[in-house]
């Protein structure tokens, strides 16, 4: 199955790889859950294969859930030709070069557990030792490491004298010394594998008294789940029924509890014999077969503890948390399971792209909060004003064409920034002249630098001092073959192309014998090999500037834009924070009822928000979402061609009853230095000035002077410069 990896699993891979080479022991890899880990680490190790010999990766899991059989799979399906391995198989032909060995934990440490009988133990530790023999090298993974550390797993990673142990988890544990490679959570939203945000509690009345939990919190529950499983009927262009799932997990010593619960859900007509509720605990599983399938009868599970680990349900939206003291690791678990996308894509709708947790346990609630952050908030629901129901708005939409990640335009790209920075032609020859001249190598043999002579003391200057020395190894295709590919998939990585496209792009851009109108040199096979290994770190540079630069993007023949007028939503899903000491209603809003404490806002959205509640020239303001056809948006394209929405913040009016387009950015420090981290600012500003001279509005950047205080807006050119002419005083011009 060929899958298309997201950028930032890419990034994890070329992470991966790169802490491989440096001498820490320990590696941990932080990523929530539904990030696709597995997939991620599949991809890892297949790379690594591919440029490293005598190497065999043993793959741990926890105990329940026959993880290490699911992982297995997962891996056969994504890896074609993978050698991959469960204990039965390591007992039966032990290790080989390039395996992957996907081992459950407790086959090896559970005492009395059957999996391993002494002999059988003994005849292990044989394999290891004949694998040891034979010149292999352990890598271990630990899965879920939260659950791990014991001195039992220890003692077992022991056995295979790894140099290597990956730990993973979405709540690891700090090890000394080790590399930390987290996966940002906003990452993973942004690619719409999970839910945007977890709403806690929607719509509950500010002081609840009631007298049974279970009647009160399963009616939100199938409320909603009722909401929900109408909203995905009416999707358009579905091409899967889906039917949302209700978790309700009670707390571990609760028989008394679990029977309320089955009479309640059976009162609502939800029974195990009409197969719509399932249960799973250790001592009692109900219809279950087939529950994580998208349109599985049963509309509620009810659990305990134990399927917090690994179980991958994709449909479950909501979780019904009844009282109980759980440590915080095991809640994020539970979490985990209602936070990922039915079908690995955001529907662009508020209430299809989060999902909803209902408790009365406050403590459970913080350490939510605490864990979550701004991913987990209140929610009510406010209604747009009479006096801007009139309001419209022309926005653009882009064509909904699936773009895949185009190898053949990506060295378009590369070739026109080779272009631009080096000045190259179509004279080959010449090329190769300038590139040099560049300091790109084209020695034959593989180059290593070290230095030559003596200093009184190591510092830098007298470090630098020394001689270097070049070290010059004949190039071997059998030996460097590897390490060519190594390079390869390492330059890919950085720039967001796997492994085979950057591949063809070095081959058609750098070999003699492939045709390509855009070649650059023309190298033999043996001379490609050596440049490429030569010049990785030029490489890498290069062509992960060239997919950013705005001098590199191609024009090609424009998609169509669909542009249509639209209104402010009538409704919408006012997420807040709770807990915040100011809960003012802002009048100036569009919105009735939306307050102060308004989430998830930046710090430069804040400051808009209460300059417009304060500021005599503004008459309303409007705060935009960030995806999705009922919101506004600029369609624009970078560098691949690919056509990309623009959802600016705001939409304000101002009391001489003009229309202002506003984009906040992150402000100026004190001595003048650029706190924006968005690197598309400037092509943001021109696509937005753009738009407004089409439609005769006004508009422009807002960014945070902190040497005044004041906030500033850019209208004219663009400048990262706060102190030039183009950023003038808000309160000057609105």
């Amino acid at each position: 199955m060929d899958i298309t990896l997201a950028n930032f699993q890419l990034k994890a891979i070329a992470d991966l790889t790169e802490s491989m080479e440096k001498p820490n022991r320990e590696i941990v890899l932080k990523s929530c859950t539904g990030s696709g880990k597995t997939i991620i680490l599949t991809h890892f190790m297949d790379e690594y294969f591919k440029s490293n010999a005598k190497t065999v990766f043993v793959w741990l899991t926890p105990g329940k859930g026959n993880l290490e059989e699911q992982s297995k799979e997962k891996m056969d399906k994504y890896i074609h030709g993978s050698n991959t391995k469960l204990l039965c198989d390591i007992m039966t032909s032990g290790f080989e070069e390039n395996d992957a060995c996907f081992i459950n934990w407790e086959k090896l440490t559970k005492k009395g557990n059957t999996a391993l009988k002494d002999s059988e133990r003994t005849n292990f530790l044989e394999h290891i030792q004949k694998a040891f023999d034979n010149g292999l090298s352990f890598k271990i993974i630990v899965d879920e490491s939260h659950q791990n550390d014991t001195i039992k797993a220890d003692d077992i990673i022991e056995l295979f004298n790894p140099d290597k142990i990956i730990r993973c988890s979405a709540t690891p544990k700090s090890y000394k010394d080790a590399i930390l490679i987290e996966i940002p959570e906003a990452d993973v939203i942004a690619e719409g594998l999970i839910k945007k945000l977890l709403i806690i509690n929607e719509n509950f009345e500010q002081n609840i008294s009631v007298d049974d939990q279970i009647t009160y919190l399963i009616d939100k529950a199938i409320a909603k789940q009722q909401e929900l499983h109408s909203a995905f009927l009416n999707l358009k262009d579905r091409t899967v029924d889906i039917n949302p799932l209700i978790i309700v997990q009670l707390p571990n010593k609760s028989d008394a509890l679990l029977e309320n619960v089955e009479n309640y859900f059976e009162s609502k007509g939800i029974t195990y014999e009409n197969n719509q509720l399932a249960v799973w605990l250790s001592d009692k599983k109900q219809n279950l077969e087939d529950i994580e399938e998208p349109d599985a009868q049963p509309v509620a599970v009810i659990i305990k503890q134990a399927v917090a680990t690994g179980w991958d349900c994709p449909r479950a939206h909501i979780l019904v948390k009844l009282r109980d003291n759980m440590s915080e690791t095991f809640e994020i678990q539970t979490i985990g399971r209602i936070r990922r996308m039915p079908e690995a894509k955001h529907y662009e709708s508020d209430l299809l792209d989060c999902c909803y947790l209902y408790t009365l346990d406050e403590k459970f609630t913080e350490s939510v909060k605490l864990s979550l952050g701004k991913d987990a908030l209140d929610a009510c629901k406010i209604f747009l004003k009479q006096e801007h129901r009139n309001f419209e708005i022309v926005s653009e939409y882009k064509t909904d064409v699936p773009f895949p990640r185009d190898a053949k335009l990506a060295m378009k790209v590369i070739s026109k920034y080779f272009e631009s920075k080096y000045h190259t032609s179509k004279d080959l020859a010449k090329n190769k002249t300038v590139l040099g001249a560049n300091k790109y190598s084209f020695d034959e043999d593989i180059v290593d630098y070290t230095k030559s002579g003596s200093v009184a003391t190591l510092n830098k200057e007298e470090i630098s001092d020394l001689n270097d020395i070049a070290i010059h190894e004949e190039l071997s295709t059998t030996k460097h073959g590897r390490e060519y590919h190594h390079c390869a998939a390492e330059i890919g990585m950085k720039a967001n192309l796997e492994y085979s496209s950057m591949n063809a792009i070095l081959r058609r851009l750098f070999l003699d014998n492939v045709k390509c109108e855009h070649k650059i040199v023309a190298l033999p096979t043996r001379a490609l090999y050596s440049f490429v290994i030569n010049n990785k770190h030029k490489l890498i540079d290069d062509v992960r500037d060239a997919m950013s630069a705005e001098n590199a993007q191609i024009t090609l023949a424009f998609n169509n834009i669909t542009e249509k007028p639209i209104s402010f939503p009538l409704e919408m899903l006012f997420t807040y924070d709770g807990s915040a000491k100011s809960q003012a209603e802002m009048t100036k809003n569009v919105y009735k009822g939306y307050l102060s404490s308004a989430e998830k806002r930046s710090l430069p959205e804040k400051l808009f928000e209460k300059y417009c509640e304060s500021s005599g020239k503004i008459s309303w303001f409007y705060k935009n979402g960030d995806k999705g056809n009922e919101y506004f948006s600029i369609v624009y394209e970078d560098n691949f061609g690919k056509q990309k929405s623009f959802y600016p913040d705001y939409i304000v009016g101002t009391t001489e009853g003009k229309t202002w387009i506003i984009e906040t950015k992150g402000g100026f420090t004190k001595s003048g230095d650029s706190e924006d981290i968005d690197k598309y600012t400037a092509k943001k500003f021109g696509v937005l000035k753009k738009y407004l001279g089409k439609y005769g509005l006004q508009g422009g950047i807002v960014r945070q002077d902190k040497q005044s205080g004041e906030l500033c807006i850019c209208t004219e050119t663009y400048s990262d410069d706060i102190k030039s002419d183009s950023w003038v005083l808000l309160s000057d011009i609105m």
